[in-house]
């Protein structure tokens, strides 16, 4: 079975057209919305952090630890009322230039965020009084914020432009 006999299966499931048609699906809507704006947020502020927008004045170890657990409760509603909403219209998605780019910036965002954590971030120690960040810091969080930006940006064409 190819995945778009797949996805034109998933699209006629009483499960699918129960999700489109389900007055939960407002609420849906609104988790992942609410999702987007956790980490949006908290990322954004860490990534303006280290490009040195704002808060010189604090350690990007204490922005890191206080904003972390707040970016992964986003992340969580983000990614599974996601999933609702891919479900709720699969064959849309399959179909949509703009669902494909949000899928790849999604992942290109989550390997600049490991790269930061289990490279740049490992030696803190060295830099994290600095309101200078070093460039690789830099590049991280314009990276991320370029991507995020992506997202979103992907995700509102996926529901009101038809390629």
């Amino acid at each position: 079975m190819s995945l778009l006999e797949m996805v034109q299966w998933m699209q006629h499931t009483s499960f699918s057209a129960d999700l489109r048609e389900t007055l939960w699906f407002p609420a849906i809507e609104t988790v992942h919305v609410i999702g987007i704006a956790f980490v949006l947020g908290t990322a954004g502020i860490l990534d303006l952090r280290l490009i040195g927008a704002i808060l010189k004045k604090l350690p990007v170890s204490a922005v890191h630890e206080q904003l972390l657990p707040l970016t992964w409760v986003g992340f969580a509603a983000m990614f599974s009322s996601g999933i609702f909403l891919v479900l709720s219209e699969p064959l849309k998605c399959y179909n949509s230039g703009y669902a494909w780019t949000k899928l790849v910036l999604l992942i290109l965002a989550g390997l600049n965020a490991l790269a930061f954590e289990r490279g740049i971030y490992t030696r803190i120690a060295e830099w994290d009084n600095s309101s200078e960040t070093p460039f690789r810091a830099k590049l991280a969080g314009y990276f991320s914020l370029v991507l995020w930006v992506g997202i979103v940006a992907a995700g509102r064409a996926i529901a009101y432009v038809t390629l």
